[in-house]
């Protein structure tokens, strides 16, 4: 029997493990841009033994990009997976820059495509080399703990079996199992930020700190990522024991150790309707200020037009009509 060379391996065991819990009749959809890493993720949920879609979104962002979608789409039929799906998408209106556009009308395209087929899980093809930048990126903007925790294993439907995968290991088991990526030339584009921290920064730090550093940033994600999860635990609790007939209990927040009190701060302006991705350091800030920096001052000013305001021992939501 030929020996499986180890790249092809690393990856068959990573999909194994990240499927594993599943029932083995169900549909896990891969999703291929018929790059490396999605090549190499589809190649081993294939070969798992599982029943395998696969599903390639056409963003209609690069000339081209309807014929690479087809060829993915003629690949994977001929690989054997079943559903093959081609979603077209539009990114025009939607918020942020080209790259949030994209990603936001993606997943909504792949968690509509899952819905419909009846699949279980969508597989990503995220390495551990797009976790080290996620890091890095999170750790330049100020994005605290949520940011360092990198993106997570699984949410929802969706899961990246291949984060504790070097990103090299997707383009060697291609090239072991003969097959042909396609290279995403937004990958090299130096308008996007994620492009120039994998052509700059991360280079450079290998050559300081060594090889080891891309395993490191990873494995920060992974504690930070477990740090949070308990942390959420606890100021969920904590919000309950806070609340008043008005709104939020001031002395009892100001009772709080300060990292429980800025997330029960965070969930209640979410639960005002304060949209989460707006919501962001600030605006918590001005919250924590109505607790531990009182001085009189006016509302608090939340994404969506919410206000908050501190009346007497409340926190709490106010009419912009009735502020002078």
């Amino acid at each position: 029997m030929a020996k499986i060379p180890p790249p092809v391996a690393a990856v068959r065991m990573a999909v194994r493990r990240g499927l594993a819990d599943l029932p083995e009749d169900a549909l896990v959809l891969v999703a291929c841009s018929g790059g490396a890493d999605s090549l190499a993720l589809a190649s081993a949920a294939r070969f798992s033994g599982r029943r395998v879609g696969l599903v390639t979104v056409d963003h209609g962002l690069q000339e081209g990009s309807e014929r690479r979608a087809r060829s993915v789409a003629a690949w994977a039929r001929d690989a054997g997976f079943d559903p093959v799906r081609i979603e077209t998408v539009s990114v025009a209106g939607l918020p942020g820059g080209p790259e949030a556009a994209a990603r936001t009308a993606r997943y909504a395209a792949l968690a509509s495509a899952a819905t419909e087929l009846g699949a279980s899980a969508v597989v990503l093809g995220h390495t551990r080399d797009d976790q080290a930048e996620t890091v890095l990126l999170a750790l330049a903007r100020g994005g605290g703990p949520r940011g360092l925790s990198g993106m997570p294993w699984r949410r929802g439907m969706f899961r990246r079996p291949l984060l504790d995968v070097a990103r090299a290991d997707t383009r060697k088991a291609c090239a072991a199992l003969g097959l042909a990526p396609w290279e995403d030339p937004h990958n090299t584009d130096p308008a996007y930020a994620r492009s120039r921290v994998r052509a700059s920064v991360l280079p450079v730090l290998v050559d300081a700190l060594g090889t080891g550093v891309l395993a490191n940033l990873s494995r920060t994600a992974t504690l930070v990522a477990a740090d949070n999860a308990a942390l959420d635990e606890l100021s969920a609790a904590a919000l309950e024991s806070v609340r008043s007939a008005a709104g939020l209990s001031v002395p009892a927040l100001a009772g709080l150790l300060p990292a429980i009190r800025s997330r029960v701060l965070h969930r209640w302006a979410r639960e005002l309707g304060a949209p989460g991705g707006a919501l962001a350091f600030g605006h918590v800030t001005t919250l924590e200020a109505l607790v531990s920096g009182w001085r009189g001052q006016g509302p608090a000013h939340l994404p969506g037009g919410i206000l908050v305001a501190r009346r007497s021992d409340d926190l709490v939501r106010v009419d912009p009509a009735f502020i002078s």
